[in-house]
């Protein structure tokens, strides 16, 4: 998940590319158009909390988050991909704040598409150093679990 697509989308406020995710895409429980999910949903749909939403909208990890007449949040489908690929970021290790910074340079539109890349690029130094360190540490238990197995001497 860190290679990136960018591709236009319309909204009401700005014409300026989104950033996408190049994987297939989710399904969406509700086509584009009719795409007005209520905070709750949007939990049950992603696993986080509604305190994490909101958290993440108070960080500005969240771009605008459209308000019913009411005032209650109202999620998208392009808001639902941005918290899949969130999730994917967190997975990574990659810290709140890069998070936040990333998010930034994506409202920030194409001019910022350098440093994003270098910013991914970094996470995924990060991701394969910590990819080694996991299989360095499988190979010792699979050593440890075949010698109390009675297999060899470790």
């Amino acid at each position: 998940m860190t290679v990136m697509q960018t591709s236009p989308v319309a909204t009401e406020q700005a014409s300026t590319p989104a950033d996408l995710c190049a994987a297939p895409p989710r399904r969406h429980p509700r086509p584009d158009g009719q795409d007005s999910y209520t905070i709750s949903e949007v939990v049950a749909f992603t696993g986080l909390t509604a305190h994490t939403l909101r958290w993440y909208e108070r960080i500005g990890l969240m771009s605008h988050i459209d308000r019913s007449h009411t005032g209650q949040r109202r999620y998208s489908n392009r808001d639902l991909d941005w918290l899949d690929f969130v999730s994917k970021l967190r997975l990574t290790g990659m810290p709140v704040a890069d998070m936040v910074r990333y998010a930034e340079l994506v409202r920030e539109g194409e001019t910022t598409y350098a440093e994003r890349h270098e910013l991914l690029e970094s996470t995924r130094r990060d991701v394969l150093a910590r990819i080694a360190e996991l299989r360095d540490t499988l190979a010792v238990l699979d050593r440890k679990i075949s010698f109390y197995a009675g297999g060899s001497t470790a």
